[in-house]
């Protein structure tokens, strides 16, 4: 089992001085999207070992997911060094995902 997304809002700042390859994940635990996505994600996680993944619930008024522009559930957004360098909204297959991984040169 995956672990939940979580309720506590990291600070961007945080987020933007993380260095190597973060995966931030943006969804919620009741969303259907973001559990038919979940196992996908986590497919494609398992190959980058070395990534860093942020499970973060988003929402109305939710800072961090405002700050990333997050529209729609499940959104994977990919930092290298703090700087988005891909994002994937819902993803319907684990190499989309292993595909934003890549372009971190994780």
């Amino acid at each position: 089992m995956t672990a939940p997304y979580e309720t506590a809002q990291p600070e961007r700042s945080s987020i933007d001085a993380t260095p190597g390859v973060v995966a931030l994940d943006f969804g919620t635990n009741w969303c259907g999207y973001c559990r038919a996505g979940e196992p996908l994600i986590e497919q494609a996680l398992a190959d980058y070992p070395q990534a860093r993944h942020v499970k973060v619930e988003d929402g109305p008024g939710r800072p961090l997911g405002r700050s990333f522009r997050i529209k729609l559930w499940p959104s994977v957004v990919v930092l290298k060094d703090g700087q988005e360098v891909a994002r994937v909204v819902r993803p319907d297959s684990a190499d989309a995902v292993r595909e934003a991984l890549a372009k971190a040169g994780a």
